[in-house]
C-alpha cells in the first residue's frame, strides 16, 4: 500500500488490513481448535470462525462501495499474533488439557483485540466520512467481536482456569 493521501485512503487501507487479519485468523483458529479440550471453548472456536467469514464479507462488500480495489492487504500485526498463537499451541504447548485450553484463550483474546481495534477504527474513519451504511456494519462486527472476548474471558474465569489451576 502507498503512503496514504487523506481519510479515505487510510479507511480502505483499514478495510484491506483487516481482511487479512481475519484470514491469517480463521486460520490460526482452526489449528487451534483440533487442539482443545473444553467442549465450550471448542464450540465457541468454530463459532468465531463463522463469524471471521461473515466479517470477511462485511469487509468485501464495503470495499465494493467505496471503489477501491477488492482485495486484502498483508496484515503484519496479525502475522505476529499468529506467529505468537502457533508457537504457544503447538511449538511451547502442554500436549492437551485445561492449561492448553488456558493458552489457547489468551492467543484468542490477543488477536480478537486486533480485530476490536481494527474495526473500531474502520468506523469511526467510516463515521468522520459520512458513511452511515458502514458505520452500522463495522459497528455490528465490533460489538460481536466484543461479545466473543467476553465470552471467552467468563469461559476463563468460570471453567478453564479452575481446570487448569488443578492440573
Amino acid at each position: 500500500m502507498s503512503a496514504p493521501e487523506n481519510l479515505t485512503d487510510l479507511y480502505t487501507g483499514e478495510l484491506q488490513d483487516l481482511w487479512s487479519a481475519n484470514d491469517q485468523m480463521a486460520k490460526v483458529l482452526k489449528k487451534m481448535s483440533s487442539k482443545v479440550s473444553d467442549e465450550k471453548l471448542k464450540d465457541m472456536l468454530t463459532k468465531s470462525q463463522a463469524g471471521i467469514a461473515e466479517h470477511t464479507d462485511v469487509l468485501k462488500t464495503l470495499l465494493e462501495k467505496s471503489d477501491e480495489n477488492v482485495k486484502k492487504e498483508h496484515c503484519k500485526g496479525m502475522e505476529g499474533l499468529v506467529a505468537e498463537a502457533i508457537k504457544h499451541t503447538t511449538e511451547e504447548a502442554p500436549e492437551k488439557g485445561p492449561v492448553l485450553d488456558a493458552v489457547i484463550i489468551a492467543q484468542y483474546q490477543r488477536m480478537t483485540h486486533y480485530g476490536i481495534a481494527g474495526f473500531g477504527t474502520a468506523a469511526s474513519y467510516a463515521g468522520t466520512l459520512g458513511l452511515k451504511d458502514a458505520v452500522k456494519a463495522l459497528d455490528k462486527a465490533t460489538k460481536e467481536i466484543y461479545g466473543g472476548d467476553e465470552y471467552m474471558t467468563k469461559l476463563a474465569e468460570t471453567t478453564v482456569n479452575i481446570d487448569a489451576k488443578v492440573e
